[in-house]
C-alpha cells in the first residue's frame, strides 16, 4: 500500500462518525499489532531500490535519446544505431548485437518495414544488448551509454536549436493534456510550434501549414475508399483549406506520402504538373515555391494522415526546406500523433463511461446521480518538465466534470467540462483522495452519501472517477450494490484493453467488425464485449 492507499483504507474503515479516543485506539492497536520481519524489510528495502534503479536508468536512457534526436524528431533510424553500436569495444560484440536487433524486431513487428526506434524501443535494445554481455549488465549499460554519448557532437547553437524545438513539442503534449477531450488547442499548437521554428531557425520563410486527416469516402466511393479531410491550418488559408476533402483521383502527392509511407519533398511546384491548387484565385505566376507532404504515423506506424507545409506565400525565389527542418517537422508529425491519439483514447474512455451509465441506470433506481469525472493536469498549472508519458504523477492534477446523469438515467455531456482544483473545492476533497489513493472513497455531505469509485490507467493511477450519490442511504440494496460492482468492473476492464490496444508492442487487432466503422473504434462495444464475456463465465 502507498501512504494515500493506507490512508484511505483507515479511513473506509472507521467510518465518519467516529469519534477521536477511538482512532486513537486503533492506531495504537495497528502500531502494537503490526509486525514486519526482517525478510519483509529486506523484501520492501529491495523493491524499493529497484523501482528507483529502474528509474534513473530510464532518465539516463531518456537523456541519451535525446541527445543523438538533436533535432528533436522523436525516433532515430535503427541501421544508424546498429552502425554505431558495431563498433562498440572493437567490435567484439557483433553477434550479441544481431541476435538483440532480431529480439528487438520480433519485439516491435514495426521495425523491419519502418526502421526507427522510438525512445521505448531504443531503452530496450540497449538492456538487450546488455542482457547478452557476460558480466555486470549496469555495468554494461553504463559503458553503453558512455560509448554512445562520445559518438555525437553537438555546437552550441545545435544545443539552444534543440532544446528550443523540444519547448515547442511539449506545448503540444501540454495542449491535448490540459484540453481533455478537444482537439483544436493541439491543432493551434501544431501550427504555432512550426510558425515559431520558421521564425527562429528557418530564415523566417512565410510559410502555409495543414494538416488532412485519412476518413472513409461515404459520399463518393468511386473516387477512392478513404479520402483526406483538411481539418487545421495556417490562418491565412482557412478560407480555401479548411475542411476541403482531397480525392485519390485528384491532382496532389499526398496519397504518395501515404502510400509510400515516407516525406514527399517539392522543391518546385511550378514544375512539378502533379499538385493540387486549392486557392483557384492564385495567378499562375504566383505559384511558385517549395511543398513537402509529411505521412502522420499511430503508435503502430500506420499513417492515418498528413501534415503539409508549404512556401507559396513566401516572396523569396529560393525559398526551400533544409534538411534540419524537414527532420524537425518529422519530430512535429511524431508530437501531433501522440497528442491527437491521447486525446482519442480519452474519448473512446467516455464512450465506454456513457455506455456503462446507460446498463447500469435501469438496475439501481436507489442512485440518485453519477457524475464523472477525467483527471488532467490543472490548466494555469502545468509544471516545467521534460517530456513525460502522459498522466505522470503531478501534484497539480484538476477533476473534469465530463458527464452528469441525474436520477433520471438523463445525462449531459459538457463539451465545455467544469474545472475542479483541490484547493477551491474542499467539500469535493474526497474526490482527491480518490484520485490520490485510486481506490473507492466513501463519506457524507450535508447528509448525501456518496461513493468515489476510480478507473485506473496501466499503471494504476487514477484515469477517470465515478462520483455516485446514493442520496440518504448508507449503502445500496444487495442487488443494486452486485449490479454497480459488476458495471465498474466491465467498465474497467474496457478502459485498460483500450489503453493496451494503444501501446507501441501491441499489436492492432480486430476484436469485432462492429468496433470498425471509418477505422474508428466504439469502445463502448468494448463493455458490452466484457459483460457478454462474463456471462458465458457464469453459465
Amino acid at each position: 500500500l502507498t501512504l494515500p492507499q493506507f490512508v484511505q483504507l483507515m479511513d473506509n474503515f472507521v467510518g465518519e462518525d467516529i469519534s477521536l479516543p477511538v482512532v486513537k485506539r486503533l492506531t495504537a492497536f495497528i502500531k502494537g499489532e503490526y509486525k514486519q520481519t526482517e525478510e519483509e524489510k529486506m523484501e520492501q528495502l529491495e523493491k524499493v531500490h529497484h523501482m528507483s534503479h529502474v528509474a534513473q536508468r530510464k532518465e539516463l536512457l531518456e537523456a541519451l535519446f535525446e541527445k543523438w534526436d538533436s533535432n528533436a524528431c522523436g525516433s532515430l533510424e535503427l541501421e544508424e544505431v546498429v552502425a554505431v553500436l558495431s563498433t562498440f569495444e572493437g567490435g567484439m560484440g557483433k553477434e550479441v548485437l544481431m541476435n538483440a536487433k532480431e529480439q528487438l524486431c520480433s519485439q516491435y513487428p514495426h521495425l523491419s518495414s519502418v526502421g526507427k526506434l522510438s525512445p521505448k524501443a531504443f531503452q530496450t535494445f540497449l538492456e538487450l544488448i546488455a542482457s547478452k554481455f557476460t558480466g555486470n549488465e549496469d555495468e554494461t549499460i553504463d559503458n553503453l551509454v558512455r560509448f554512445l554519448t562520445t559518438s555525437v557532437e553537438q555546437s552550441h547553437t545545435e544545443s539552444l536549436q534543440s532544446s528550443a524545438r523540444r519547448k515547442w513539442l511539449q506545448d503540444i503534449q501540454q495542449a491535448a493534456e490540459t484540453s481533455v477531450t478537444s482537439i483544436e488547442p493541439v491543432y493551434k499548437a501544431v501550427i504555432r510550434a512550426l510558425s515559431q521554428d520558421m521564425e527562429a531557425h528557418g530564415d523566417n520563410k512565410r510559410i502555409s501549414a495543414y494538416i488532412a486527416l485519412l476518413e472513409e469516402n461515404r459520399l463518393s466511393p468511386e473516387q477512392g475508399q478513404v479520402c483526406l479531410r483538411y481539418v487545421a491550418c495556417t490562418a491565412d488559408d482557412a478560407p480555401h483549406v479548411l475542411n476541403q476533402v482531397l480525392h485519390r483521383d485528384m491532382k496532389g502527392v499526398s496519397f504518395a506520402a501515404i502510400d509510400q509511407g515516407k516525406p514527399i519533398y517539392v522543391p518546385k511546384v511550378q514544375l512539378h504538373g502533379n499538385i493540387h491548387f486549392w486557392n483557384s484565385d492564385r495567378p499562375e505566376e504566383e505559384r511558385e515555391g517549395s511543398l513537402l507532404v509529411l505521412p502522420l504515423y499511430d503508435a503502430h506506424w500506420r499513417v492515418f494522415g498528413i501534415l503539409g507545409l508549404d512556401t507559396l506565400r513566401d516572396q523569396c525565389q529560393k525559398s526551400i526546406f533544409l534538411t534540419h527542418e524537414i527532420t524537425f517537422y518529422e519530430g512535429v508529425c511524431h508530437a501531433f500523433s501522440k497528442a491527437y491519439h491521447h486525446i482519442c483514447m480519452l474519448e473512446n474512455v467516455l464512450q465506454v463511461a456513457v455506455t456503462a451509465l446507460d446498463w447500469l441506470y435501469p438496475r439501481t433506481p436507489s442512485i440518485h446521480s453519477v457524475t464523472t469525472y477525467l483527471v488532467a493536469p490543472g490548466k494555469d498549472k502545468v509544471l516545467q518538465r521534460k517530456a513525460q508519458p502522459f498522466f505522470s504523477l503531478w501534484q497539480n492534477h484538476a477533476l473534469y466534470k465530463v458527464i452528469t446523469t441525474d436520477n433520471t438515467g438523463q445525462k449531459e455531456i459538457h463539451s465545455s467540462p467544469v474545472v475542479l482544483l483541490r484547493e477551491e473545492n474542499l467539500l469535493r476533497d474526497y474526490l482527491f483522495k480518490c484520485k490520490d489513493s485510486s481506490e473507492v472513497t466513501l463519506i457524507s455531505v450535508y447528509g448525501e452519501h456518496h461513493i468515489a469509485v476510480p478507473l485506473h490507467d496501466l499503471s494504476r493511477q487514477t484515469l477517470s472517477i465515478f462520483d455516485i450519490s446514493i442520496g440518504q442511504h448508507k449503502k445500496l440494496p444487495p442487488q443494486e450494490q452486485k449490479d454497480l460492482q459488476k458495471m465498474l468492473k466491465m467498465a474497467q476492464a474496457a478502459c485498460s484493453e483500450i489503453l493496451q490496444r494503444s501501446l507501441e508492442e501491441t499489436q492492432p487487432t480486430q476484436v469485432l467488425e462492429a468496433e470498425h466503422v471509418a477505422n474508428m473504434r466504439h469502445a463502448g462495444i468494448l463493455f458490452h464485449q466484457f459483460m457478454l464475456q462474463e456471462l458465458r463465465e457464469c453459465v
